[in-house]
């Protein structure tokens, strides 16, 4: 390769040492490639793919099956696992470059981080930025009641960039705000109420205020107040799924089961949980730790029968990954768990069930279309999908995670720890680097990954390393002004430059229900807190509370049972023995 093809535009990420690919298209029509590395090896594994693909035509390089890897001969020795992804990331360069060789490649909006500031490409984009910067003004007066009325704010990942922008620079003056995943935001108002905040704003929707709500009831502090941000509901599609006769007839037919087991989503209200373990033993499960949840009560339970619900997506990508388990080796299963075997993961399959009709309408639009758009242009890419995301995203990111260790799927914070981790590799480098995201999630998680990003940039004082958010919102987003329904029946007004991105065919959107998580909102509730006037007026903005009787408990209380032995599982790494005993004899009562 010439010394002058050795350029940035070049470079392939994910590999641990330095590698350039260059493609041009002859006048045959076929590609021919160059390539080199500053590592002897992997300037050996460049040189095989220049051999086997110069020469083919941009199509004949799109089908080269990855696994032509093993079939070279080349021997552990050489294809340790970083030079077996690297292979794999040339690989996909190769062919994105290809693609590029006879027509355009699709591009999102995207947004560039450097240690000294962000910049956007596309309208979407450029509505996410606008608000990492918010007003001083704004900051200062929420910051001044906050410390008054000592009040601490737990918000969801999820919330409108606008919100996130100014409650991320007020932390920094207020220590008791949140940013965080749902399960997350209940501890931190624990903690808010141990420093001595006397309310807790809940910015997120209805089931995580009750969820705060029951936890500091738990734990002591049933003095401390607990605000939503609208007198009205602030529902969520995907709560509302497990309250339907559907789920009562799934309840009902795992209850019949021997055996069962109830894995329910974090992500529902107290009384889905509460009624649900009223019917059949119940833990509940986040999005990070859903697959050892599963894992784990199938080796724990002989004969065990999992009844996973209601996200359809993730039941649906859990059995995706199992049957993928199924076909690997017994060292590459236990990796993900040590008590399971290829046998044992083929075993457990006809006995995970999902519910099939429930599905949050912020990861339902990551459709077909986008995700092929994203095969298309960024095959090369880090690839990032939530566990909620449909089987087209999921899987993307799941080829990307095995054949190449560049994808991640699970939660948010499992997103944002894998974007850290990526980061932290490329600044252990000496040269530059610019990494490329793509975002398979809600975008309001843009304002904590640009935090987190130029905090460490700035801490490594490297201005040669930078980080590309992509948002994968589809050809066919929104644009105009006029009013559209939702699968729930929810009417918004979206539209790349309002920042919403949203397709009913796919695309990268942000919730309309979060959106009712407004400035305004939370500084009202602020100012009415501690006044007996304003109280009376902050009734309707309470949780409900839940007292009606399941078992002999309030709802509230019956609905913590299954979060409390998922909080056992956390800590000991195995089902609680309680729970455990009620799976085994519960059907024998």
């Amino acid at each position: 390769m010439p010394e002058g093809a050795r350029t940035d535009a070049n470079r392939v990420m994910g590999c641990t040492a330095q590698v350039w690919v260059s493609a041009e298209l002859g006048a045959d029509g076929r590609v021919q490639f160059a390539a080199d590395s500053d590592s002897e090896l992997t300037r050996g594994l460049a040189a095989v793919l220049v051999e086997g693909l110069s020469g083919l035509t941009p199509v004949e390089v799109l089908q080269v099956d990855p696994a032509v890897l093993g079939q070279l001969g080349l021997g552990a020795a050489v294809l340790t696992r970083s030079r077996a992804n690297g292979f794999g990331n040339m690989l996909e360069s190769m062919k994105r470059r290809s693609q590029a060789l006879v027509g355009d490649l699709p591009r999102f909006p995207s947004l560039l981080i450097t240690a000294e500031g962000t910049s956007a490409q596309g309208a979407f984009a450029e509505a996410q930025n606008m608000f990492l910067q918010p007003d001083a003004a704004v900051v200062d007066a929420l910051v001044a009641q906050l410390q008054f009325k000592k009040v601490g704010v737990v918000a969801h990942f999820y919330m409108d960039p606008k919100v996130q922008g100014v409650l991320s620079s007020a932390a920094e003056r207020w220590p008791h705000i949140n940013i965080s995943d749902s399960l997350v935001m209940a501890d931190g108002a624990v903690k808010m109420a141990e420093a001595g905040c006397t309310a807790i704003a809940v910015l997120g929707v209805d089931f995580m205020s009750e969820n705060v709500r029951a936890i500091l009831d738990e734990a002591g502090h049933k003095d401390v107040k607990v605000y939503r941000m609208a007198a009205e509901s602030i529902g969520c599609s995907l709560a509302e799924a497990a309250e339907s006769p559907a789920y009562d007839t799934y309840l009902a037919e795992a209850g019949a089961t021997p055996n069962s087991l109830h894995v329910v989503y974090i992500n529902t209200s107290l009384k889905t949980k509460a009624l649900a373990h009223h019917a059949v033993p119940t833990i509940t499960c986040t999005s990070s730790n859903v697959v050892q949840t599963v894992l784990t009560a199938f080796a724990q339970v002989p004969g065990c029968n999992v009844w996973y619900g209601p996200d359809t997506y993730m039941g649906r990508n859990l059995a995706q990954l199992f049957t993928s388990l199924a076909n690997m080796s017994d060292e590459e299963v236990r990796e993900l768990h040590p008590q399971h075997t290829q046998a044992s993961v083929r075993a457990l399959l006809p006995r995970l069930r999902y519910f099939d009709q429930g599905t949050c309408i912020v990861h339902h639009l990551f459709g077909g279309e986008v995700c092929e758009l994203v095969r298309e242009g960024y095959r090369d890419a880090y690839l990032t999908a939530h566990f909620e995301v449909p089987g087209e995203m999921f899987s993307l990111a799941m080829d990307a995670r095995r054949q190449r260790g560049m994808g991640v799927v699970g939660s948010t914070q499992n997103i944002l720890d894998f974007i850290s981790a990526k980061l932290s590799e490329a600044l252990q480098q000496p040269y530059p680097e610019r990494l490329q995201f793509v975002l398979g999630t809600e975008s309001g998680m843009i304002t904590s990954i640009v935090r987190k990003v130029q905090g460490m940039l700035r801490t490594a004082n490297r201005s040669d390393v930078s980080v590309e958010v992509v948002f994968p919102v589809s050809v066919d987003a929104i644009t105009t002004d006029q009013q559209v329904e939702l699968p729930t029946g929810l009417s918004v007004v979206p539209g790349p430059a309002g920042g919403e991105g949203c397709s009913l065919e796919g695309g990268c959107a942000s919730c309309p229900y979060m959106k009712m998580n407004s400035l305004s909102a939370l500084m009202m509730v602020c100012e009415r807190v501690g006044s007996p006037a304003g109280e009376a007026l902050l009734e309707a903005f309470k949780p409900r509370p839940y007292t009606e009787l399941v078992d002999g408990k309030t709802m509230a209380q019956a609905g913590c049972i299954p979060i409390l032995h998922m909080r056992g599982f956390q800590k000991g790494g195995k089902l609680p023995d309680a729970l455990v005993e009620d799976i085994v004899s519960r059907h024998q009562q």
